[in-house]
């Protein structure tokens, strides 16, 4: 299992795969404080002193709203909207701009697919208020 939520009497355990990249575990973690910050968790009756968070085959289509929200969660708490208006400020975005979009994912410890996802959501809430 890659991750796995555990609240305990107010104790809070987030397990993630040490195999994972170190891009992949820091999203991880902030896409599962955003469910420990934001809802309740769900029961699951491995003990009666533990309630855990399962992923489930859903997780990752993008069609549960408690999913869509956690990874919402993860990108502002890591790829914060005010930082990165501050350096792309007076440069004009190409998506397919590999080099830039490495650039940005390397400052900011993401990979380079949760930057491009963070960059063309701002994009589309930008292009919304227009």
């Amino acid at each position: 299992m890659s991750r796995w939520p555990i609240r305990r009497e107010g104790t809070v355990v987030i397990g993630v795969a040490k195999e994972q990249s170190e891009e992949r575990r820091r999203f991880t973690i902030a896409h599962e404080l955003g469910p420990l910050l934001l809802h309740d968790g769900e029961e699951v009756h491995v003990d009666k002193l533990f309630r855990i968070n399962l992923r489930s085959p859903s997780s990752s289509k993008a069609d549960d709203v408690e999913e869509i929200e956690a990874n919402a969660f993860a990108a502002s708490l890591l790829m914060p909207l005010s930082f990165l208006r501050t350096d792309l400020q007076g440069v004009v975005l190409d998506i397919d701009d590999a080099a830039r979009i490495e650039g940005l994912a390397k400052r900011y410890r993401v990979s380079t697919q949760a930057m491009t996802y963070r960059l063309m959501n701002i994009y589309a809430v930008d292009r919304n208020r227009e």
